[in-house]
């Protein structure tokens, strides 16, 4: 949300010129009162306050089309943020594009792998350039002055084009409001009641205060300097930050100072940037994601690599900013593109809120919602009649997206299953040979393994001689950062799994011909390891069995923290060899593995 700074006022200066201050102004107020109706949205939505959940409440479509406008958002977001954050980094007007597209490749080559540590690498990255903003605008102070403001056009239509034009700083409390399905909930609630208002409130309002606090005063030292300057401003529109670091810097201390200044400032809010394209990028990736577990695109779109990261939406969100640089010519251009989406999806989701007599607002509530709403319509709809581009951007979206849509709903109810190799071997007729038994005592036994190998056999064994249920753990790893929206059957199902319904269901054939009680349990998590310590402690399991295909696989899952934490829950020790021949060791707390080369 916070980097929005770093570009906008440059922005703001070629589109108005030493008369943008006003405008500069409202655009801090929208994005103030924008915050404060997310925190009422959030307060009343604690799984997930973005647009495809509230607008969900009103109509499925409404909740679509607001995703796909989203979408929107975050491709001109990862494209826009990439420019600027190469052009911070001192790379030329005529190589930005070029560079952008390496970028946002480099940032799609890093997710494939999962997104697992984005998140603390954006926190870090922000208190630096919070640090040098406010030495900025320090180091500005004895040099700000209105001799040099211009009163704003005395046409409003004028000023209010250039205003629709300048709206680049809203995009970041949508991504907050996804995100409140997975924060901490307030003291006074509980699950069955969740709230989540304060804490939303502790993520909105300081960097609202800090980006519209911000926004005011940079911008305000950009307008204080001299008009001859006009023609360096203009070309510095992308870094405007650091040619200010550079001039105020050189004015309080010495020309030396200045340009070390400016090259901190773009090493800075380069990699700020750069992490704003990794955010974009993972957004997009979670919303469609997110509307592909919900039905309302293809299936095809939730399948995953093997490192839990959806392949389709990994492409497109590489792919979609790549190709939305090489249709514009220049920076102007992409941020005519920007305000339309998350305009678009910001208006939906206030709109649809306003409009829902089930939330509990008060009349001063919705009095705000309703008046930011119609501001908003109003902007989009300039959008579309100032900018056709943008219009025709927004169209190209929403017409894929709603006809992939179409395309998912018609083929509902057909299920056609294609498997890979390694699933059909999987359940191959001479699998089952494997699971003859060699009896050897126990109440509930769990047992967690990728595939079917002779651990499960090993798992049926010890449940049949001591008469336990066997409870077949398989955990799903999904490694998207987005709230998830509701599915259409509430939960996940083994059943939708190709490669967990051919263990569960071998599992509960080979359990009923040996008399032993199979409870298959399903998982979906990012973090595997954590969701089988719970399960284990959640169902009071005896004994865990753990099994893998692949030695290393195992090792990572349990490494470090993760099995100290295990070993402290579970009772005993397992180890076995290539042939599985067991031996058991005597430990303090016991814990079950069993590693299969």
């Amino acid at each position: 949300w916070g980097t929005s700074k770093a570009y906008v006022i440059g922005l703001a200066f070629v589109a108005a010129g030493f008369s943008s201050f006003p405008i500069i102004l409202a655009v801090c107020a929208l994005t103030a009162v924008v915050g404060y109706n997310y925190i009422v949205v959030c307060s009343h939505f604690p799984d997930g306050g973005g647009v495809y959940s509230a607008a969900r409440k009103q109509s499925r479509f409404l909740a679509s089309a607001g995703a796909l406008l989203l979408v929107a958002n975050f491709i001109v977001t990862a494209a826009l943020s990439g420019w600027a954050a190469v052009s911070y980094l001192g790379v030329s007007s005529e190589n930005a594009r070029l560079s952008t597209a390496a970028l946002i490749l480099i940032v799609g080559i890093i997710n494939y792998f999962g997104p697992r540590h984005s998140g603390s690498v954006s926190i870090w990255l922000a208190i630096p350039a919070v640090l040098v903003v406010i030495l900025i605008v320090a180091f500005s102070g004895p040099h700000l002055k209105v001799a040099e403001l211009e009163p704003a056009h005395s046409s409003f239509a004028v000023t209010w084009i250039q205003f629709v034009g300048v709206i680049l700083a809203l995009s970041g409390v949508e991504a907050v409001a996804n995100i409140t399905g997975v924060m901490k909930l307030d003291p006074d609630s509980s699950p069955q009641r969740p709230k989540v208002t304060r804490t939303a409130t502790k993520a909105i309002v300081p960097v609202a205060i800090e980006v519209v606090f911000g926004t005011a005063l940079l911008g305000w030292a950009m307008l204080s300097l001299p008009k001859f300057f006009a023609p360096q401003l203009s070309d510095h529109k992308e870094d405007m930050l650091r040619f200010l670091a550079e001039h105020y810097g050189a004015l309080a201390i010495a020309p030396w100072f200045g340009t070390a200044f400016g090259i901190a400032v773009g090493i800075v809010f380069g990699l700020l940037l750069f992490s704003a394209v990794n955010t974009a990028v993972v957004a997009l990736i979670g919303v469609v994601f997110m509307m592909a577990q919900d039905g309302e695109m293809p299936r095809q779109l939730a399948r995953l690599n093997r490192h839990g990261v959806p392949q389709l939406p990994l492409l497109a969100a590489v792919v979609l900013p790549i190709l939305v640089l090489a249709l514009t010519n220049d920076f102007n251009a992409l941020a005519g593109l920007y305000a339309v989406g998350v305009v678009g999806a910001i208006a939906v989701n206030l709109g649809s809120c306003s409009f829902n007599r089930e939330l509990a607002l008060g009349w001063f509530q919705r009095f705000i919602m309703v008046s930011t709403f119609l501001v908003l319509f109003a902007v989009e709809v300039t959008i579309a009649k100032t900018k056709p581009d943008a219009l025709f951007f927004a169209c190209s979206v929403l017409g894929i997206g709603l006809a992939l849509r179409f395309y998912s709903h018609k083929l509902s109810g057909l299920t056609t299953l294609t498997v890979t190799r390694k699933i059909a071997d999987m359940v191959a007729p001479d699998l089952p040979a494997t699971m003859q038994p060699h009896l050897e005592e126990g109440q509930k036994i769990m047992v967690a393994a990728r595939g079917i190998n002779p651990v499960l056999n090993f798992a049926l064994e010890e449940a049949q001689l001591r008469k336990a249920v066997l409870c077949v753990v398989y955990v799903k790893e999904v490694v998207v950062y987005f709230s998830a929206a509701p599915t259409a059957s509430g939960r996940s199902r083994w059943q939708e799994d190709p490669e967990a319904n051919a263990i569960m269901s071998l599992m509960l054939k080979e359990g009923h011909q040996r008399g032993v009680c199979v409870l298959p349990v399903y998982a979906v998590s990012e973090d595997a390891a954590a969701t089988i310590v719970d399960l284990s402690a959640t169902m009071g399991v005896d004994c865990l069995v753990l099994g893998t295909t692949k030695r290393g696989a195992l090792t990572n899952l349990l490494r470090g923290s993760v099995a100290t934490h295990i070993a402290g829950q579970i009772r005993f020790v397992w180890s076995s060899s290539a042939n599985c021949e067991s031996s058991f060791y005597p430990a303090k707390d016991w814990l079950m593995f069993l590693l299969q080369a």
